[in-house]
Parts: structure tokens; C-alpha cells; sequence
């Protein structure tokens, strides 16, 4: 594990992780990150949706590369582990998968033992850093991930954190990788919703969280030079979905972009 000096757990402002983590029905947060996630839930009532929508694309996703035959994945913006991780959809499909996790919320390293049970054939671990220091992610991930063969690199829910520098950070990770590599990503977007959306962005950024819904071209962008799987970059819950995903589409948008693209 790297990390382990951490700095402790700032209960002053919330977390995006842990915000994150009560919508999904978590007991890892504290009172000023449910503040949060209740103003966004009164302003923005598919928050809820959204969140679950992202978990389930985040398995559809590594489950359809893992089946494409790649047996490492790099996940930033890990969040508080959830039932199933990424790594045991991974090594369900191949049980010598390699995982590491990415977070910079020291209650996610406070969780990484629940990040860290591999199975024999193959290994998980964690890193205690920030996704704006590729330096800090990609160094210590090389421990256990050969980048010389192809690795899939996933953001899911992250880039509305992060300004427009996000398409250039993007761009360094993906220079690092294979070709064979593989590119998750989703993204809240203001096209599905507009003022429900704006409202939401508005009470984040009062929190002191920045936040930046993008549109579908904004999103695309960062798959730039990118071979995007079908169907493409579309609403998350109708990417490549599974029946619970078509019964929720039943009730109502989810202002959540997705998409998975190979790096050739």
C-alpha cells in the first residue's frame, strides 16, 4: 500500500467520495457530506439514479474489456469500496487480473483492506494520491501493472471535478499506456437536465467543490485520437445495458454521459 502517512480526514467540508458514498446508501460519511448530498438530492432529484447508473456502468464496462482479453486495470477515483469492486468484476471474468486503486480521500485509504482481496492467480492494490499528479499514481502503479502491455484506465464519475485542464491530464495518462488500452469514462452533462443540473453544480461549488458538467461534445473530447466501442458516447444507463439498467430507464433521465474507447 502506498500512502500510509496520509493526512487525516478533514470533516469541515465534504468529499465528493463520501457524498458519493450516501447516495449510495454508504455509512462512510459524516454530517457535512450528507448536508451536501441532500441540498443536491432537493435540487437534483436523479442524483440518486445517477449514482447507481455509474456503478452499473462501471461493471458493464471492465466486465467488456475484460472479456476483450485485458487483464489490467488502473481505477482513479476509487471512492469508498462498494460490493462488487472493480476487481472481483475483473477477476470474475479472469482470476489473474491486476487492480490498482486510486483515491485521495484518506477515508478511502482508511478502506483499502476492503480494496486489497485478490484473488491468488492475481493481485490488487492501493495508492494514496491524486489524479491532477499523474506522477504519483503512475509510479507507484508500475509495482504491480506492466504499461508496456495494455492496461484499462478507468475515470468513472471523476472528470466533473476537474476544469478544463482535465482533457490535457487525460492526455498524459493515456500516453502512458499500450496500444490495446482501454479508456472508461463517464461524466454528468447539463444536456438531459439543464436547470436541474445547474442547480446541483451551484451547491457543490457553494461546499467549495468544484464542479463541471460538460456537453456531448465536451465529453467527447476527451476520447479524442480514441477508437470509442459502440454505441459510442451516449446516456450511461443505455450503454451496452443489462435489464436492470432498461427497467431503470423507466424511471426517468439520469444526466449522465459514458463511454469506453480503445487506444490504438
Amino acid at each position: 500500500m502506498t500512502g500510509s502517512d496520509a493526512p487525516g480526514i478533514d470533516t469541515s467540508r465534504p468529499h465528493p467520495a463520501r457524498v458519493y458514498d450516501w447516495w449510495l446508501g454508504g455509512k462512510d460519511n459524516y454530517p457535512v457530506d450528507e448536508a451536501l448530498a441532500r441540498k443536491i438530492l432537493a435540487v437534483d432529484p436523479t442524483v440518486v439514479r445517477g449514482a447507481r447508473a455509474n456503478r452499473r456502468f462501471m461493471h458493464r464496462a471492465v466486465r467488456t474489456v475484460a472479456e476483450a482479453g485485458v487483464r489490467q486495470f488502473l481505477d482513479i477515483g476509487t471512492g469508498i469500496p462498494t460490493q462488487p469492486n472493480l476487481h472481483q468484476v475483473a477477476q470474475e471474468v479472469a482470476r489473474e487480473s491486476k487492480v490498482v486503486y486510486a483515491d485521495n480521500d484518506p477515508i478511502v485509504l482508511r478502506h483499502a483492506q476492503a480494496l486489497l482481496h485478490s484473488t491468488p492467480e492475481g493481485a490488487t492494490t492501493y495508492v494514496h494520491a491524486d489524479v491532477r499528479d499523474p506522477d504519483s499514481i503512475m509510479r507507484p502503479a508500475a509495482e504491480t501493472l506492466d504499461f508496456s502491455e495494455p492496461v484499462a484506465l478507468s475515470l468513472v464519475a471523476l472528470t466533473h471535478y476537474l476544469d478544463d485542464g482535465a482533457y490535457g491530464l487525460l492526455m498524459r495518462y493515456v500516453a502512458e499506456l499500450a496500444p490495446g488500452s482501454f479508456v472508461i469514462l463517464s461524466q454528468v452533462t447539463p444536456d438531459l437536465s439543464p436547470e436541474a443540473v445547474q442547480r446541483a453544480a451551484e451547491q457543490f461549488r457553494r461546499s467549495g467543490t468544484p464542479f463541471f458538467p460538460r456537453s456531448l461534445a465536451e465529453f467527447s473530447r476527451f476520447f479524442d485520437g480514441l477508437e470509442l466501442l459502440g454505441p459510442g458516447v451516449i446516456p450511461v444507463s443505455g450503454w451496452r445495458p443489462g435489464p436492470e439498467d432498461v427497467a431503470a430507464q423507466a424511471e426517468g433521465i439520469v444526466p449522465v454521459y459514458a463511454g469506453v474507447a480503445r487506444k490504438v
